[in-house]
This record gives C-alpha cells, structure tokens and sequence, in this order.
C-alpha cells in the first residue's frame, strides 16, 4: 500500500516526464545539435580517410598518433581495422 506522500512524489514525476508541457514549436536548438551530430560524424569519416592515406604513403603509427594528438598505441589500435594493417 502506498502513502498519500509517495503518490503525490509519483504524481509530480509523471507530470514532470509528460512531453506534452514542452512548447515544440522553435526546434532550432535540436536541429542545430543535429547538425553538429553530423558535421562530427562527417570529420571522423575523413579522419579516417586521411589516416588510411597517410599509412599509404608510408607513415608510421607514431606520426600519425602525433598529427592526432594521442599515443602511438591509441592511434593504432583506432584505426588498424579501418586501414587494413
């Protein structure tokens, strides 16, 4: 059996939780985080390409974890099964 308390904590909690009290008429901050979603997604796309490039031109893990700003290891392990070596 519940008190009068916990149902009226259980109340305010679902009130709280209803999205029907959140004005969706200006989505500019969600767009805008969409964006940024994309844009990151899109540089880690070309990080990788770059990446692959440079090991084909011979770059040693060392290097490119320098131009990455990480270790040699991190570097390694985050990109030898994107560039195949």
């Amino acid at each position: 059996m519940h008190t009068e308390e916990e149902i009226q904590r259980a109340a305010k909690l679902a009130e709280a939780s209803d999205p029907s009290g959140v004005p969706m008429d200006d989505t500019t901050d969600l767009r805008a985080i969409a964006e940024a979603v994309d844009r990151v997604r899109a540089g880690e796309a070309r990080i990788r390409e770059l990446v692959v490039l440079a090991r084909a031109n011979g770059r040693s893990w060392g290097e490119i974890g320098i131009a990455l700003g990480v270790s040699r290891q991190a570097a390694r392990e985050r990109f030898t099964e994107k560039v195949g070596t």
